[in-house]
């Protein structure tokens, strides 16, 4: 609990789950549960990247649980770079470069950028 506005309201609250499928290649990296939670007095749900428009240096950002039970922001992506997820070579590259098969924190910037490089995700946010 924290106060807000003089009044005691929860940090965050999960209320509905459901598992949300991933490619072939991830299934054993990336496994992931779609939770709303609360953050700063609203609604958002939980490992749902989406693009951000408040941050002009970031194109992304996702809501995340963090370490200590609260919900953290993490903020991602380059503006001015492409996503050239589709071609499998650009693919290869970038997670290589990346180290991505190393990477699993969710509270990183540098796990959801490889999360966005993963086959055929969507990126359409």
């Amino acid at each position: 609990m924290k106060t807000k506005g003089g009044k005691q309201v929860p940090n965050c609250v999960p209320e509905e789950t459901t598992t949300e499928a991933c490619c072939d290649d991830c299934d054993d990296l990336y496994d992931h549960v779609i939770a709303e939670a609360e953050y700063q007095g609203k609604k958002v749900q939980l490992n749902n990247p989406i693009r951000t428009s408040e941050n002009p240096n970031k194109k992304f950002k996702v809501y995340t649980m963090g370490p200590s039970g609260k919900v953290v922001v993490v903020r991602f992506g380059d503006p001015k770079m492409g996503i050239n997820r589709d071609d499998p070579k650009a693919r290869a590259a970038f997670r290589s470069r990346h180290s991505c098969d190393e990477k699993k924190d969710k509270t990183t910037a540098g796990y959801w950028s490889c999360y966005q490089w993963r086959a055929s995700s969507k990126v359409d946010n």
